[in-house]
């Protein structure tokens, strides 16, 4: 038997079904991935999961403030792993899946190489390497730019794309990590509320001319 998870409310003790347990803790809402491609999730997990008791916090937070900003990134760290999970089954990392899905929004012309880089979901050290890594398996050519020929672009090739189908039918499950346990209109007010925090932030300034990911 799973040890039982307190929420505020109460506590509730989790069903005996596998889960996953990473750096010693068990994360009851997040899609579990099966050798078959497919994704499970739990039905009887608690409706709310304070991050305190999730991360085994004994003193409290300074403040709502620092409880929010932590609990964005404890679960942003959840769903990363899950996808993760998903991605690593057909030998590619997040990093390289993400510089897939750039360059194949981007059609047939390709985008520079620090354009990837800009628009990485995550910032990777080294885009250099990671196209490497992505070229030597054939999955991304890279090709002096005319006239500039100082300028390399990058181009998803047709393995590559072929891999990207492959991955998209169990990353659209993989998705819906994000929203596991909410119902449409509060994943609708969650993706308000993470655009209003973003809107609030310094960003990087947004490069011009350049299509969107698909």
């Amino acid at each position: 038997m799973l040890p039982a998870v307190r929420v505020r409310g109460g506590a509730s003790a989790l069903p005996p079904v596998a889960g996953v347990n990473t750096g010693g803790y068990y994360i009851p809402a997040v899609c579990i991935y099966s050798p078959v491609n497919s994704f499970s999730f739990r039905t009887s997990m608690p409706e709310r999961l304070a991050l305190q008791d999730d991360i085994r916090q004994k003193s409290p937070f300074r403040n709502t403030a620092e409880e929010a900003t932590l609990s964005i990134v404890r679960t942003a760290t959840l769903i990363r792993r899950a996808v993760a999970g998903v991605v690593e089954q057909a030998g590619i990392s997040p990093a390289q899946y993400n510089v897939l899905r750039i360059l194949r929004g981007a059609g047939q012309g390709g985008l520079p190489t620090l354009t990837v880089r800009d628009r990485l979901i995550d910032e990777a050290p080294g885009i250099t390497r990671l196209l490497d890594r992505l070229e030597a398996a054939e999955l991304v050519r890279r090709e002096r730019s005319t006239p500039d020929r100082r300028q390399v672009m990058c181009v998803i090739t047709a393995q590559g794309l072929a891999l990207l189908k492959k991955l998209d039918v169990v990353i659209s499950n993989a998705d819906e990590t994000g929203g596991a346990g909410l119902t449409d209109k509060e994943q609708l007010q969650l993706v308000t509320l993470l655009e209003k925090v973003r809107a609030s932030m310094p960003r990087p300034s947004a490069k011009a001319g350049t299509p969107p990911t698909k």
